[in-house]
């Protein structure tokens, strides 16, 4: 057993996103996350997700483009709204957008595909946290809106699996309760019967 490993997995947690600072992932690093979150069970080898990387002023311009769309569709905001909008993908220093593209085959459904865009994410989550940095995992409303997306530069048949914010982490980790392990599994016991429910 690696216990080193284990304990790693049991300890992630996701730091609050106005708490990743500079510095970011370097491009060797960048390549690196997505090396290990390319490296997830994929069926037929179809690769049915891409990474977009947002950096530098292409996080400003996002957050005014939202901010404008959002204002599009609420009519004008309050200055505190606004500016949320306006910060979306510059409070951290990296934002790697997890993006299911899906592809046609006979044999493999599409919900496979888009659970295997979610390993990929949690995959840069476990790459960015064992980098040292600090990442955490959102979709949020614009992730569900067409106009959103296509600001985000996804396609009209792609959908987002979500954004990982990432960057350096200096405050100390936030434990959350987590759900009992001993409640969340049971041996099989035969078919699904309605009286079970």
């Amino acid at each position: 057993m690696n216990k080193e490993v284990v304990d790693f997995l049991l300890s992630r947690s996701s730091p609050p996103i106005q708490e990743l600072h500079e510095p970011g992932p370097d491009d060797a690093q960048l390549e690196t996350l997505i090396r290990i979150a390319s490296r997830v069970p994929d069926h037929g080898r179809l690769a049915p997700w891409r990474f977009i990387v947002y950096r530098g002023e292409a996080r400003v311009r996002v957050g005014q483009m939202l901010a404008d769309l959002a204002e599009k569709r609420e009519g004008p905001l309050p200055e505190g709204r606004r500016n949320q909008e306006l910060t979306r993908f510059s409070r951290a220093p990296l934002v790697v957008g997890v993006v299911f593209t899906p592809k046609e085959n006979p044999k493999i459904p599409q919900w496979e595909m888009f659970l295997s865009g979610g390993a990929a994410a949690m995959n840069l989550l476990h790459g960015a946290t064992a980098l040292g940095y600090g990442a955490n995992w959102i979709t949020n409303w614009y992730s569900d809106v067409e106009e959103g997306r296509a600001i985000l530069g996804l396609s009209p048949d792609e959908r987002a699996v979500g954004f990982v914010h990432i960057g350096t982490f200096a405050g100390e980790a936030f434990e959350r309760p987590r759900p009992d392990a001993a409640s969340l599994f049971s041996d099989y016991a035969g078919p699904w019967r309605e009286q079970d429910a």
